[in-house]
C-alpha cells in the first residue's frame, strides 16, 4: 500500500484559456477512510467541459474550485480498503474522485462496476455522465420524431455522438457540426450522421448557416445545443416552427470567464428571441445532475445498444496524471477526438 499520492490542484484562477501556469501537481500523504468510507487507487479520470465553470469564481449551479483545491472531475479506479457495507478491496467503482491517484469517498456516493459488462472506462463516456446527458437531452427536451431532422455541434464528442446515433435509429436526418475534415469523417462513417459540416472552414455564421441550409433543407426540428458561438447563431434562423433546442452546455463561450459573461459574440437578443417567440420554440436548459433518478433507465436502454455495437464509442486516453492539464486545454480547443480520458495506471 503505498503511503504517497499525487493530486493536481488550482494554482490560479484563468484569465481567458487556461494555461498550463493554472495547475499545480502536489504530493501527500494518502488518506485514511473513515466510517461508511472507502479508499480508492484511480485507474481513469475523465475530463470534460464543465471543469472549465469551476475554475472561475462565478456565480453558477456549483461551487468554484478553491485555490488550492483538488481539480474536480470523475474517474473509476479500484478499492483498496473498505470501511463499508457492501464494498471489498478489488472492487471496480466510479465516482467523483477528482484529478488525483488515491482518494476517499463515502461509499453512499459510488457506483459499483462490472467489469464483465464492458470497460470500465464506458462508466465515464457513453454509459457515464456524457452519454447520460446526451440521452436524457435528447428523448425528455427533444421529443424526437421520425422524418425530423436534428443538428448537433461536437458530433463526435460523447455528447453529441450520443445524440446523433439515438436520433438516427429513430428514424431523423442527422447533421452533426465537428471541427476539421477528419472529424467530420469520423461523424459520418464512425457515428451514421447523415452529413457533417466543418466548422473551421466556415469564419462567419452566414457561411455556416449557408452549409446548414444544404444540409438540412427541410430546416431544423431539433438543435441540442452544446457550443453556443457562431453555430447557435447559424441555427437559429433554421429552426422550424415548433422546434426543440435543449441545452446542456456553451463551450465556445467558457473561456470568456463567468460562464460567458463578456463573450465576443454577434448575436443580439432581438437575433435569438424573435425565432424563439415567431416559431413557437421550446427551449429548455438542463443540468443532468439534476435528474440522476432517470439513470437506471438510461442503462436499462442504452447499455445492450453499446455491448452490441449499436452505439459506436471513440476514446482518447492522455498517459499519466500530468498530463491532465494539456489534455484538458485540448479539449477545450477541440484538440481531442472522442470522450477525453486520463489513465492513471
Amino acid at each position: 500500500m503505498p503511503d504517497q499520492m499525487q493530486h493536481i490542484t488550482l494554482a490560479s484562477r484563468p484569465k481567458g484559456a487556461p494555461t498550463q501556469d493554472n495547475f499545480a501537481m502536489e504530493t501527500a500523504p494518502v488518506p485514511e477512510p473513515g466510517a461508511g468510507e472507502v479508499l480508492v487507487r484511480v485507474h481513469y479520470m475523465s475530463l470534460d467541459p464543465y471543469m472549465r465553470g469551476r475554475m472561475d469564481d462565478a456565480k453558477s449551479y456549483a461551487a468554484p474550485v478553491p485555490i488550492g483545491g483538488t481539480m474536480e472531475g470523475g474517474g473509476v479506479g479500484e478499492v483498496l480498503t473498505s470501511n463499508a457495507d457492501g464494498f471489498s478491496p478489488g472492487d471496480m467503482v466510479l465516482g467523483m474522485f477528482g484529478w488525483t491517484t488515491h482518494a476517499v469517498a463515502d461509499a453512499k456516493t459510488l457506483r459499483k462496476l462490472n467489469p464483465d459488462l464492458g470497460p470500465i472506462t464506458a462508466a465515464l463516456g457513453v454509459l457515464g455522465m456524457p452519454g447520460f446527458t446526451g440521452w436524457h437531452g435528447l428523448m425528455e427536451y427533444g421529443r424526437p420524431k421520425a422524418g425530423e431532422t436534428l443538428v448537433v455541434a461536437a458530433a463526435t464528442g460523447p455528447v453529441g455522438s450520443m445524440v446523433g446515433q439515438l436520433a438516427k435509429s429513430l428514424g431523423l436526418r442527422t447533421v452533426g457540426i465537428a471541427g476539421g475534415p477528419d472529424k467530420c469523417t469520423l461523424a459520418t462513417d464512425r457515428f451514421g450522421f447523415d452529413a457533417c459540416i466543418d466548422h473551421r472552414a466556415h469564419a462567419d455564421a452566414k457561411s455556416l448557416r449557408t452549409a446548414l441550409k444544404h444540409a438540412a433543407p427541410d430546416g431544423i426540428d431539433i438543435y441540442f445545443e452544446n457550443v453556443g458561438g457562431k453555430v447557435l447563431e447559424a441555427v437559429m434562423p433554421l429552426m422550424n416552427p415548433h422546434g426543440r433546442i435543449p441545452v446542456c452546455g456553451m463551450i465556445s463561450w467558457y473561456n470568456a470567464g463567468g460562464l460567458g459573461a463578456g463573450a465576443d459574440t454577434t448575436l443580439s437578443a432581438p437575433a435569438l428571441w424573435r425565432p424563439i417567440l415567431v416559431n413557437f420554440l421550446s427551449v429548455n436548459g438542463f443540468i443532468i445532475s439534476n435528474h440522476w433518478d432517470r439513470l437506471p433507465a438510461f442503462l436499462a436502454e442504452v447499455a445492450p445498444k453499446v455491448l452490441n455495437g449499436d452505439i459506436k464509442v471513440v476514446e482518447d486516453i492522455a498517459e499519466g496524471l500530468e498530463n491532465a492539464p494539456g489534455a484538458f486545454i485540448g479539449l477545450l480547443d477541440g484538440k481531442n477526438v472522442g470522450k477525453q480520458l486520463v489513465k492513471l495506471i
